[in-house]
C-alpha cells in the first residue's frame, strides 16, 4: 500500500465494518513490523481482539513510501470474533492511515482512514492456485469478447452481445475449460457475466448479430436468455477446469452455434469514457470426452415476486425448491438476487434451469386485490409499506407459507407447476470447527 502509515485488512461478513475480523499492521521508524487482531463491532474503530492472536506476522518493509506486510491465519480460527476464510467468494475490506501507531502511547490509536477504504471479493482458498495458462499451450481456443464497449455512466448497465461459433471448427469439439477475459482497465466495473446457450432454431443474420442494452435488445435474444452456458460473478476463480471425463460442446455436428454474453457493469460513480474488452475464452481438447457437460441454474427469480426483502432486517429466510422431476430426464447489486449456477454431466436435453417466485394468486390475497399483478404495480406497493418489527414478523410468515409456481426445462420444452406449500425440509448442520491454517511460503527476497 502507498502509505508509510498503517495498513488494515479485515474479512467482512457482508461487505462492512460490522462484524468484520481486522489485521492492523505498520513497519515503524526502526524498520520493525507490527500486527494485530483487531475486531469491528459496527460502523466504529475496531477494538483489540484480547482473547486470541489469529494474525501471525511473518514479515513487513516500508519503502520509497509504500509499506508491505506479510502475515497468515487460519482458515477457520473457532474464536467467535473472528471471520472464517470460506471455500468461494470472502468479503475483503481495507483501509489505511497516514501514520504509525505509537504502542507507548495508550491514546495513540489508529485514526478514522475517511476515504482512505475499499473492499473487494476474492475467492481466497483458491486465488493462489489458478491453473497457469501454460498447461492450454498447444491446444486450439477461441474467444468471445467485447471490443472496447463504451459503458454508459450510469450505475447500472446490462449489455448483451450475441457470437457465432467459429467458423474453422466444423466438427463436435469439446471445450476442457474455460477462462473469462477480465479487461486489466475495469477490474472494479464488472459485476457478473452469464454465457447463454441460444437455440438451434433460431436465425441470424452474421453480419448483423444482436448487440445492444439487454432490454433494449430482447426481443431478438429472448430465447437465449433461457438457456446457461456458463457463469462468472465477481470473486469467483477466473479459470475454470471441466473434469476429465466430460466437457462442454462449443462446437456442433449438426451446424452452427450462437451463443450470448450478458455483463453487468456495476458504475456506481457514474464514470464516463470507459472502454469494456471483457469476455470468455473457451481451450478445445484435441478429442472427445465421454460425456457432454452442460449448467443448470436454480433459485430465485430476481424481481418483486420473488424477492421481497424488508429493509434493515438481520435476517430473512427466502425458500426456493425444484420438485424431483425437475431432474430427471433485481438486477442491480443493491437489489437482492439469488441463483446458483451448477455444472453437470451427463447432459440433460431437456434441463437448463429451475426457479421459483410467489404466485399471482398468494400476492393478490395479501395485496387484497382481484387485479392482475404486474412487477410494476408490486413493486410500488412494496414501496409504500411501513415497516416494524412486527410486520416484518408476519411478511417472514407469509413467504414461508405462501404459494409457489415453479419453472423449469430448458428452451422450448420449459414446464410449471404449482407448489400449495414448501416440504419441510432441515437444515444443513454446521461444521464443527476445526482450525486450517492456510499454506504459505515466507519470500525473504522483497523488493
Amino acid at each position: 500500500m502507498k502509505t508509510i502509515g498503517w495498513i488494515g485488512l479485515g474479512l467482512s461478513p457482508a461487505g462492512g465494518m460490522k462484524g468484520a475480523d481486522i489485521a492492523v499492521g505498520w513497519v515503524d521508524s526502526s524498520g520493525k513490523a507490527h500486527i494485530q487482531d483487531r475486531f469491528a463491532f459496527d460502523k466504529m474503530k475496531p477494538v483489540i481482539d484480547n482473547t486470541t492472536q489469529d494474525w501471525f506476522l511473518l514479515q513487513g518493509q516500508e519503502q520509497n513510501g509504500w509499506t508491505a506486510i506479510q502475515f497468515k491465519r487460519y482458515f477457520d480460527s473457532c474464536d467467535t470474533m473472528d471471520v472464517p476464510i470460506k471455500s468461494g467468494t470472502n468479503i475483503l475490506i481495507f483501509a489505511y492511515g497516514l501514520v504509525d501507531l505509537d504502542l507507548s502511547r495508550s491514546e495513540d490509536d489508529i485514526m478514522y482512514h475517511e476515504s482512505r477504504r475499499s473492499a473487494r471479493m476474492l475467492p481466497l482458498r483458491s486465488y493462489s492456485n489458478q491453473p497457469a495458462d501454460d498447461m492450454f499451450v498447444g491446444l486450439d481456443f477461441f474467444d468471445f469478447s467485447f471490443e472496447n464497449y463504451v459503458v454508459p455512466p450510469t450505475d447500472t448497465t446490462y449489455h448483451c452481445k450475441v457470437f457465432k461459433s467459429p467458423s474453422t471448427f466444423l466438427a463436435k469439439r469439446h471445450a476442457i475449460a474455460h477462462k473469462i477475459l477480465i479487461d486489466s482497465r475495469n477490474v472494479n466495473l464488472l459485476h457478473h457475466l452469464d454465457l447463454f446457450e441460444c437455440p438451434s432454431t433460431d436465425v441470424y443474420d452474421d453480419a448483423k448479430l444482436p448487440d445492444g442494452i439487454c432490454d433494449d435488445i430482447l426481443n431478438g435474444t429472448r430465447k437465449c436468455s433461457l438457456t446457461i452456458a456458463t457463469a462468472w460473478a465477481i470473486g469467483a476463480d477466473v479459470t475454470t477446469l471441466y473434469p476429465e471425463e466430460a466437457g462442454y460442446a462449443v462446437t456442433s455436428d449438426i451446424g452452427t452455434k450462437y451463443f450470448m454474453i450478458k455483463i453487468h457493469y456495476d458504475n456506481p460513480r457514474l464514470a464516463s469514457n470507459l472502454q469494456d474488452s471483457s469476455g470468455i475464452r473457451f481451450y478445445l481438447g484435441n478429442k472427445l470426452r465421454q460425456y457432454d457437460l452442460s449448467y443448470l441454474i436454480f433459485g430465485t427469480l430476481s424481481n418483486p415476486a420473488s424477492l421481497a426483502i424488508p429493509p434493515k432486517v438481520e435476517q430473512f429466510i427466502v425458500d426456493s425448491y425444484c420438485p424431483p422431476e425437475a431432474t430427471r430426464g433485481g438486477q442491480r447489486t443493491i437489489d437482492e438476487m439469488c441463483s446458483h449456477t451448477f455444472s453437470y454431466y451427463p447432459l440433460v436435453d431437456s434441463l437448463a434451469g429451475c426457479m421459483t417466485a410467489i404466485d399471482e394468486t398468494a400476492w393478490r390475497t395479501i395485496m387484497n386485490t382481484s387485479s392482475p399483478i404486474d412487477n410494476s404495480k408490486l413493486a410500488q406497493w412494496l414501496h409504500n409499506l411501513t415497516w416494524t418489527t412486527e410486520s416484518t414478523a408476519q411478511w417472514q410468515e407469509f413467504f414461508d407459507k405462501a404459494q409457489r409456481r415453479i419453472v423449469y426445462g430448458r428452451e422450448g420444452q420449459m414446464e410449471s407447476k404449482i407448489l400449495p406449500t414448501i416440504p419441510k425440509y432441515e437444515d444443513l448442520k454446521v461444521e464443527l470447527c476445526n482450525k486450517k491454517e492456510i499454506p504459505i511460503s515466507t519470500d525473504q527476497s522483497w523488493h
